[in-house]
């Protein structure tokens, strides 16, 4: 069932969902894992156990997603303060935590407008805590899946919230290796750019397998090419997560670890790279 969250007017919103039907408890889901690592309580059984089983391969799995989560705000607090951008496409939300995209640029810049995307029923139960606009600005959820690009900027809810004509800031965080290389993640982001003008970014974070030990990567390899259970993750390299960039002007610091970018305020010592294996970076579409 789809979501129907409208954002008519500048602070408002309205809408119905109805996603409990669709919730299966017995499969681990992505953005329930997510929530389960970072001590939330909007996950199930299995999730857990997917989590733990995962931990169990890299221990510090905890410390890299809330590594990529202050990544997050410190990529929209840039581009929200410095960047000027007041409209922001993020896909793959996750459920609603503390300092979600729009709490970070609408503390900056309340009139800003954000539209978010998931595919979980779970967020979708949740959407109404993502939709808490300043009077200035607006919030809608829809409910979709990063491989429908046309499906994601069709839709009469980000049309009525977002200006297409104008810059913005599309987040793909911890998103992007949920996406085989069989549903060709490169064209998806693409095809997304393509739609956005000059002066848009894009936000992006990624799971590696670059400092992991040689059997835990090759183990990731092999999961990934076996199709694996909903929520694989598909480990890339450095070089495969930089393509996603061509085209556009990376921002400083560049390509690096989530841990350390523009994280001079963060407390120190920052997690190492191995600790995190986790690379982001923000680029700017010209």
């Amino acid at each position: 069932m789809e979501a129907t969250v409208t954002s008519d007017a500048p602070g408002t919103t309205t809408g119905t969902a109805h996603p409990s039907d669709r919730i299966d408890t017995s499969v681990a889901h992505p953005a329930r894992r997510y929530n389960y690592w970072l001590g939330g309580k909007d996950n199930f059984q299995a999730d857990r156990d997917s989590g733990d089983e995962m931990a169990a391969h890299f221990p510090t799995i905890r410390t890299s997603a809330l590594e990529n989560r202050r990544f997050l705000q410190r990529a929209v607090g840039y581009l929200a303060r410095e960047a000027g951008i007041r409209q922001f496409l993020d896909i793959g939300t996750g459920i609603p935590t503390a300092n979600n995209t729009h709490e970070v640029a609408q503390s900056i810049a309340p009139e800003a407008r954000v539209v978010y995307v998931d595919n979980d029923p779970i967020v979708l139960a949740h959407a109404r805590a993502l939709l808490t606009s300043s009077a200035e600005g607006a919030t809608a959820y829809i409910d979709a899946d990063l491989r429908e690009p046309e499906k994601i900027l069709g839709h009469p809810d980000l049309l009525r919230t977002i200006d297409l004509s104008r810059p913005v800031a599309l987040m793909l965080v911890a998103i992007l290796h949920f996406v085989p290389d069989g549903d060709d993640p490169y064209a998806v982001v693409r095809r997304l750019l393509e739609a956005l003008p000059p002066g848009s970014y894009l936000a992006a974070s990624h799971a590696t397998h670059d400092y992991l030990p040689p059997e835990v990567a090759e183990a990731a390899r092999a999961a990934a090419r076996g199709g694996g259970p909903h929520g694989v993750i598909n480990l890339r390299s450095l070089d495969e997560f930089t393509r996603f960039f061509d085209g556009l002007e990376l921002v400083e610091p560049g390509i690096g670890s989530v841990a350390e970018w523009r994280a001079e305020q963060e407390p120190q010592p920052r997690p190492s790279v191995v600790e995190v294996s986790m690379y982001g970076g923000v680029a700017r579409k010209s």
